[in-house]
């Protein structure tokens, strides 16, 4: 596949290639962390299968009315569905639903090819479908139409339900060398080479959100104020800490503004999210206040969302986030708060090559100095329980407060 743009997964692409010189399989599950590369790999898949070059000719070219067709989401036979909404959410749909919902691309399914070739249906965030939406799409999973192809795209694989699971041929994605991301960042013309070693080494391995990050300088500003207020915090009482993790919670919520996705135009995979009026909704929050440009409120606007009605709250009548825009934003500061140990524990143990945000080196060596690496091992996997908690019902603000309480203090008199 010459004419793939997915970069660092060789055995993906092999995986694709074969699908695309065999007979390609009716439904394919692409499954790996958020800005791995699954979305780019996917329109990749989608190109190929829709590419009419002549024969002998590798998949995609690139080149053909088809291929261009996809790169700019408005071919007629690649039916695209995402998450939309507050809560990000791939919804049932159908005639009565505010937004285009799975029984909306199962109907669009049933028509003839526009094209007279292959179709493809491509969900990106498919594991945001709940049991409902995902019961909806069970049955074209396992009686598809003709010469469909229906490929998901999930972050996290188990929650989608295992019947769905166990219709669809699955590709793992794994992380991309920081070489290769530096390669990524440099075709796209995002970063000169300083900047992309070190948002190379930020992404851990994931060259969409290094891509997000060279096209919000802010959000890597946020990301360093976080990890800041986190190693102030090494010094904190428990009250002083309690007290911080309100601005850290308000900060990690604009970091996921900053890094979301714009709604047309490239994704953090590199990839177009506009078509004809059917393409991939954003599942980008709504910008925190002080985030907006100009100093506008960018929430002003904005619908509110998950129960919120919008009124005034404490702190003289701030708004209060949505329930979702909130539980991303814990999401978000629990996985910078496992790097920043693991850096700390890198740091602590002789090894600051794999130290990933070198932008913090001096502090992250003098927390090295102060707190054990044993502790912080400790905390590293309450971290990976609270995230695994945080999908379920658990409250983001009352995980988070245990977790600033249980955050190692100094063990070395200062």
């Amino acid at each position: 596949m010459r004419g793939a743009h997915t970069r660092g997964q060789p055995a993906a692409l092999a995986a694709v290639a074969a699908m695309v010189a065999g007979v390609p399989p009716h439904a394919v599950l692409l499954a790996g962390p958020a800005g791995i590369g699954k979305s780019t790999l996917a329109h990749d898949l989608a190109a190929a299968l829709l590419c009419t070059p002549a024969a002998g000719v590798d998949r995609p070219c690139r080149v053909c009315r088809a291929c261009r067709m996809v790169a700019h989401g408005n071919h007629p036979d690649l039916h695209l569905l995402g998450p939309v909404g507050p809560g990000a959410q791939v919804v049932i749909g159908g005639a009565d639903a505010k937004h285009r919902g799975v029984r909306d691309l199962v109907a669009e399914l049933s028509l003839l090819p526009v094209e007279g070739g292959a179709r493809v249906a491509l969900v990106e965030g498919a594991d945001r479908m709940n049991d409902d939406a995902q019961s909806a799409l069970l049955k074209t999973l396992e009686e598809p139409p003709a010469g469909v192809t229906i490929i998901l795209c999930a972050d996290e694989e188990d929650r989608l339900l295992p019947t769905v699971r166990s219709r669809c041929a699955r590709i793992r994605l794994g992380p991309v060398p920081s070489r290769e991301i530096e390669s990524i960042l440099a075709e796209h013309d995002a970063a000169d080479p300083p900047t992309a070693a070190r948002l190379a080494r930020l992404a851990s391995g994931r060259p969409g959100r290094a891509i997000a990050y060279a096209r919000a300088p802010e959000a890597v500003r946020l990301r360093a104020e976080l990890a800041r207020g986190l190693l102030d915090l090494i010094d904190a009482r428990p009250a002083a800490r309690l007290g911080a993790l309100r601005d850290l919670t308000a900060g990690a919520t604009d970091l996921v503004a900053a890094l979301a996705p714009p709604p047309v135009g490239p994704d953090p995979d590199g990839q177009p999210r506009r078509g004809r009026g059917r393409g991939v909704a954003s599942a980008r929050a709504p910008a925190a206040r002080r985030l907006a440009p100009g100093g506008t409120d960018a929430t002003a606007d904005a619908e509110p969302p998950d129960g919120t009605d919008g009124s005034a709250g404490e702190e003289g009548g701030a708004r209060r986030a949505p329930a979702a825009e909130r539980r991303r934003g814990a999401g978000l500061l629990i996985a910078l708060w496992t790097d920043l140990a693991r850096d700390i524990v890198m740091a602590a143990v002789g090894q600051p090559a794999a130290i990933r945000d070198i932008g913090l080196l001096d502090e992250i060596n003098a927390a090295a100095d102060v707190v054990h690496p044993t502790e912080l091992t400790a905390f590293i996997e309450r971290l990976d329980i609270a995230g695994e908690r945080l999908e379920s019902n658990v409250m983001p603000e009352l995980l988070l407060d245990s977790l600033v309480l249980a955050w190692p203090r100094r063990t070395v008199p200062a």
